[in-house]
C-alpha cells in the first residue's frame, strides 16, 4: 500500500510533474488499483438547486450577479422536486446525487432547507453531495447530521494566482469551509479549475496544496 503523506514539498510535486508522462500514468493506475476496484466507475448526477444571483465575482462563472451571461436567477427549489429529480437520477442509474447552489455562503434557514433535500435523496439510496459556498463550522455539522455525505469545495488554483479571478472570499476562507467540513465528519471532494490564465507553475503549487491537507 502506497505511504499516505501531507508533506509534500514543492520540489518534489516539480520532479513528479516532469517524469515522462507513461512512467506517470502507470504509477497513477498503481496507486488507483492500490485503493479502489480499478474497472469500476461511479455515476453521479448533479442538479443546480439555486441558481444565479451570486454575489461573488469568480472570473470563470457564469451565475455571477456581476457578469452578463443570460443565466436566469432561480430560488431554491422545492424538497419534492429535488426528490422527484433525485429519483429521475436513481432510475438512469446514478449512485451518487449532488446539490449545487450558487451562493456565496448559505445561511442557517437555508442550510436546514438543504438539509431537509439531503435526507429525502438518503431515503431513495442514493449517495448524497453538496456544493453550497461556504460553510461555518455548525452549518457544516447540520449538513452532516442531515446525512450528507460529500462536500464539494475547489480551491480553484493556486494561492499566489488566486486574487486574478476571485477578489470577494479570500484562499483561507475556502481552506476553511473544507476543514469545517472534515471536522464535521463529511468526505471532501475538492480540486480545481486549469485554463484560467495560470502558469505550470500555479497548477503544481495547488497540486501541493490540495496533497497536503490532512486529512
Amino acid at each position: 500500500m502506497t505511504e499516505l503523506r501531507h508533506d509534500w514539498s514543492l520540489d518534489e510535486v516539480v520532479k513528479l510533474y516532469e517524469q515522462p508522462f507513461n512512467d506517470l500514468l502507470f504509477q497513477a493506475h498503481s496507486v488507483h488499483r492500490e485503493n479502489f476496484d480499478p474497472n469500476a466507475v461511479q455515476m453521479s448526477t448533479l442538479l443546480s438547486i439555486k441558481t444565479g444571483g451570486c454575489p461573488e465575482d469568480c472570473a470563470y462563472c457564469p451565475q455571477s450577479i456581476r457578469y452578463h451571461t443570460g443565466v436566469e436567477v432561480e430560488e431554491l427549489m422545492s424538497v419534492a422536486q429535488v426528490r422527484d429529480a433525485a429519483l429521475a437520477a436513481k432510475e438512469a442509474g446514478a449512485t451518487r446525487f449532488c446539490l449545487g447552489a450558487a451562493y456565496r455562503g448559505p445561511k442557517d434557514q437555508q442550510v436546514e432547507q438543504i438539509g431537509e433535500m439531503i435526507r429525502e435523496v438518503r431515503s431513495l439510496g442514493l449517495e448524497t453531495c453538496a456544493t453550497v459556498g461556504l460553510l461555518s463550522g455548525p452549518q457544516a455539522v447540520m449538513l452532516a447530521d442531515a446525512g450528507l455525505d460529500y462536500y464539494n469545495h475547489n480551491l480553484d488554483t493556486s494561492r499566489d494566482y488566486y486574487s486574478e479571478i476571485i477578489t470577494t472570499r479570500s484562499y483561507d476562507e475556502r481552506l476553511e469551509t473544507i476543514q469545517n467540513a472534515r471536522d464535521a465528519g463529511l468526505e471532501i471532494c475538492s480540486g480545481g479549475i486549469l485554463g484560467m490564465g495560470e502558469g505550470v507553475p500555479d497548477r503544481l503549487d495547488m497540486l501541493r496544496e490540495l496533497a497536503n491537507l490532512s486529512p
